[in-house]
């Protein structure tokens, strides 16, 4: 059976306003030819069709060659700057990450890239955690960052964010950034320790901002409901970063949509990529 091609219907663009040379997406379970448990899901069944591209989710890697083939044709570009992620804070310069690559040395570790030059790819694998990507609104530099709970409680959104404004030469507080799909506020069950992590690095009225994000567990005692997106979104305010969209797409509960790793245990990756066009 020939499955149909990858096609912007597939995928996710962020709405908003910068300049054309940004280029973004966030890819969804669908538009591939992985099959179940890696597949579309339609009507309470695992059909073919998957767009996995995580090489290390136990799919067939035949399939997840193939999906990242189809990717790199819907965008237009030859390559990408995979990453092997840890969920840590590092950044690195994508076009470093593809000379090494070609080098044939290990997948570099790190957790979010960004670039200056013209076609560089940057991209961040998720499965529930958050992409955010960043950009100046002239289209000079551009970033992307894998931020679960620990990448962004140990600072790899701001860490990105310097490192865009830098190549950009401007200041952060003149950045755009797009929240992508994550866990949302309504599955994200997390224990005190996570709670923790955001509070001890703030004070006075801050605690009560980021305390808001945390809301107790209805039914499971010493849990909590946390809101990655508002917690991002405060993140990016403190460092002067107020142009913020997206952080509206639950991984979790929009199950025809994405891949869930939280919700399904074996599934597949999705994948937010951010490049600059030619023009």
């Amino acid at each position: 059976m020939t499955l149909p091609e990858l096609t912007f219907n597939d995928v996710l663009r962020p709405e908003w306003s910068v300049s054309p040379r940004v280029q973004a997406l966030v890819t969804t379970r669908n538009g591939g030819v992985s099959l179940p448990p890696f597949g579309t899901w339609r009507d309470g069944v695992d059909g073919t069709g998957g767009l996995n591209l995580g090489r290390k989710s136990g799919d067939d890697l035949a399939h997840v060659e193939a999906n990242r083939a189809r990717l790199m044709k819907l965008t237009g570009r030859d390559e990408a700057a995979w990453l092997s992620q840890v969920h840590g804070a590092t950044v690195v310069n994508a076009d470093d990450v593809l000379a090494a690559a070609k080098r044939g040395e290990p997948t570099t570790e790190a957790d979010a890239s960004v670039t200056d030059r013209t076609g560089t790819v940057c991209v961040v694998m998720i499965a529930d955690c958050m992409p955010v990507l960043l950009c100046d609104p002239q289209g000079r530099a551009v970033g992307a960052a894998h931020a679960g709970w620990r990448g962004l409680a140990s600072g790899v959104v701001e860490n990105t964010a310097q490192r865009v404004a830098s190549l950009a030469g401007t200041d952060m507080s003149a950045l755009h950034a797009y929240l992508g799909p994550c866990i949302g506020p309504q599955t994200f069950e997390v224990g005190p320790d996570v709670r923790d992590a955001f509070m001890k690095s703030v004070g006075g009225a801050q605690r009560d901002e980021v305390a808001g994000a945390f809301v107790t567990h209805p039914t499971n005692a010493g849990k909590y409901l946390a809101d990655l997106p508002q917690l991002a979104r405060f993140r990016l305010a403190q460092i002067g970063i107020t142009n913020v969209v997206g952080g509206d797409h639950c991984t979790v509960t929009e199950r025809e949509r994405f891949y869930s790793y939280r919700r399904d245990r074996e599934t597949g990756r999705m994948a937010a990529l951010i490049w600059l066009a030619d023009h």
